[in-house]
């Protein structure tokens, strides 16, 4: 099964975004913060990171930079209100990262993770 790492601090978006992924066949393992979903990066092993940017402790692109390092093969998409600061070459963001700007609806969320996981 694809796994899903989801980091959002927004309580209602993340349970919003894990069930919708979830109803799409995906097994999504969700923390609110970026630290949190580090360090469980470096316990196993996931298909995607889903990010936002903005969040408490280690901000998105920080967490996607190190995930990247940990594991060169995972995908990484951000959801964000801020794509023009993911957008940004100097961001350190990784350079084929995903970004789909909030609001967004579930149908081109789901549809870019397929289009992602099939690159």
């Amino acid at each position: 099964m694809r796994r899903i790492l989801l980091a959002e601090d927004d309580n209602d978006m993340r349970k919003f975004l894990t069930r919708a992924l979830g109803n799409a066949g995906y097994e999504v393992v969700a923390f609110d913060n970026g630290r949190s979903a580090y360090e469980r990066l470096r316990e196993e092993p996931f298909t995607l990171l889903l990010s936002d940017i903005v969040m408490p402790e280690m901000d998105g692109i920080e967490l996607a930079r190190r995930a990247t390092e940990l594991d060169p093969d995972l995908k990484v998409m951000f959801i964000t209100g801020f794509a023009a600061v993911a957008l940004n070459p100097d961001s350190e963001a990784p350079k084929d990262a995903s970004v789909l700007s909030k609001p967004f609806h579930l149908k081109d969320l789901v549809d870019e993770v397929e289009r992602l996981l099939a690159a």
